[in-house]
């Protein structure tokens, strides 16, 4: 709820035309990189990634343990799986890791028949899908280390405080009715009114701001510069000599006197006469 609450009014507004239509794009989307381009080979679609030794483990322990704990939820019993695998000899681990290294071999085996079938717009689109398969876990754990790490919330906006405050009363059944009149009810408040939202979020600015100068300062200290918003660039040196039309200014020193004066063109018969007096 607080993730939704941090956005503004135009996040909410695309949020339900999305909600609304999301079990059409599930049907109608066969590649999420590529629209329109199928995998019509002989296995149907890429093969599968084999399991890995923790989760065949898991796999053949929960119901047991399901069984045993059945008033338990399903992220508790995970976690003592998790805990019992943990416990376990390399002896009592080893056949699960070399299960799982044979399956990687086939799978290796199949991924490789199944590329050469591909055409160009398949193998275009699979490239694609694990680009975007790649760059959605990093986010995530982008996301993840840096609230770990303690960075400040982003300032809410003015609807943001308002639909925070009045969710809970909210009239609808449904999340997303609730949404809908908290957006109906903010267009007809008066200005005066959100102008006190307005002054809120002006305030939570502020905090931001502070909040974030004194993490960046913290992350300075821990080594990690590469999470500072605005670095410093380095800025490329100016040019002495600036050309304009056909002539340009060029300084003529004296080596005698170490004096500077000012010249035009090297074909300009005053300039010539008047480094020679400077040299006399």
């Amino acid at each position: 709820m607080a993730t939704l609450i941090s956005r503004g009014p135009g996040f909410f507004t695309k949020t339900l035309v999305l909600l609304s239509s999301r079990s059409l794009a599930r049907c109608t989307c066969v590649c999420p990189a590529v629209r329109g381009v199928s995998f019509s080979t002989s296995s149907g679609g890429p093969p599968k990634r084999p399991l890995t030794g923790y989760l065949r483990y898991a796999v053949q322990q929960r119901p047991a343990v399901a069984k045993q704990y059945p008033d338990v939820r399903i992220v508790e019993i995970t976690k003592k799986i998790a805990q019992e695998w943990r416990l376990l000899s390399p002896e009592q681990k080893k056949p699960y890791q070399e299960a799982a290294l044979a399956a990687r071999e086939v799978y290796k085996e199949e991924m490789t028949k199944f590329k050469e079938q591909l055409t160009l717009a398949q193998a275009t689109a699979l490239k694609e899908e694990k680009r975007q398969k790649v760059a959605r876990r990093r986010a995530i754990r982008k996301k993840r280390e840096l609230t770990m790490l303690g960075k400040p919330k982003r300032p809410r906006s003015a609807f943001n405080i308002f639909m925070s405050e009045h969710f809970q009363e909210a009239t609808g059944e449904s999340m997303q009715a609730k949404m809908k009149n908290l957006l109906e009810d903010w267009s007809k408040l008066h200005t005066s009114q959100k102008e006190v939202y307005m002054q809120l979020a002006e305030d939570d600015k502020i905090r931001y701001k502070n909040e974030m100068k004194s993490w960046e300062e913290h992350m300075v200290e821990m080594g990690r510069e590469d999470l500072i918003r605005n670095r410093k660039k380095k800025t490329k040196p100016k040019k002495s000599v600036k050309a304009k039309g056909n002539k340009a200014k060029i300084k003529v020193v004296s080596e005698s006197e170490g004096t500077e004066m000012p010249a035009s063109s090297p074909g300009s018969g005053k300039s010539n006469s008047r480094a020679k007096k400077a040299e006399e």
